[in-house]
């Protein structure tokens, strides 16, 4: 990601974001929307990773250009936390929320993607075990090499990553609880371990592939080429575990919906 330092961006910033908040300065507002604009960018590249070409980039990163005056415009300074993680879950946020409504994906590869994440659901909880591909491709009903083009088709549906299988509410609703994380509800605590326990047990049912560009992908923010580069796999290959892996945990978490949802 093309920015300074934390600390170095603090320093330049620290004036202006008094200047925009305590005084409503429009051009330090603008001054600090100039600065952080290669967050919009590094988010936007992530995300268009596997998209296909009809959805364009210029259209994310315009929709991520909304998130980062929306996170400018409600971040408070004052509390000591950290802007950068902040406005990127805001540009996210935007960015899928503008994809959603665009409705770019067909109802029919959803139809397919709801598919496969209900065999993962119903064949994992039944073996209590990782499924492999056969045994999908049979409870599908699809030759084995049918099964690897849905998946492949499919990916596209997983450019939600790891929160929408998790917990299914607006973004602002998370992005409000990295910011007020002082303020969390006991209720809220409780739920929180429980979605990290339930999440890195259905980790643990990837297969290592499957983990490894899960890991490389999310912790090491790797890209899919550079992570095929890795694996000395093929890009169509690397993306194509990403969307098994995604699809898995969301089978594998979906049992738990229920209890996540809950107030």
């Amino acid at each position: 990601m093309e920015l300074s330092s934390s600390a170095s961006v603090s320093n330049e910033t620290s004036p202006l974001w008094r200047r925009w908040k305590e005084d409503g300065d429009p051009e330090a507002k603008k001054r600090i929307i100039e600065i952080y604009t290669g967050l919009v960018d590094f988010v936007t590249s992530r995300l268009a990773i596997g998209l296909p070409r009809s959805v364009a980039k210029e259209d994310l990163t315009s929709y991520g250009i909304m998130g980062l005056i929306d996170a400018v415009e409600k971040f408070d300074y004052q509390r000591g936390l950290q802007f950068e993680t902040y406005a990127s879950w805001r540009i996210r946020g935007s960015i899928i929320d503008g994809m959603r409504q665009a409705d770019w994906v067909p109802r029919s590869v959803r139809e397919k993607a709801k598919r496969i994440e209900d065999a993962y659901q119903k064949l994992e909880q039944q073996y209590l075990r990782s499924v492999t591909d056969s045994e999908i491709s049979s409870y599908l009903n699809v030759p084995e090499q049918d099964f690897h083009h849905m998946v492949q088709e499919v990916s596209v549906t997983s450019i939600c990553s790891l929160e929408d299988p998790i917990r299914e509410e607006e973004t602002e609703t998370r992005a409000s609880l990295l910011v007020d994380d002082r303020a969390v509800k006991p209720e809220e605590s409780v739920r929180n371990i429980f979605v990290k326990e339930s999440l890195a047990k259905a980790i643990e049912k990837l297969t290592d592939k499957e983990r490894t560009v899960i890991s490389l992908f999310y912790y090491e923010e790797l890209s899919l080429s550079e992570i095929a580069e890795v694996m000395s796999l093929s890009p169509s290959r690397i993306s194509q575990l990403h969307s098994k892996a995604i699809l898995r945990l969301r089978g594998s978490l979906g049992r738990n919906k229920h209890y996540l949802m809950q107030e």
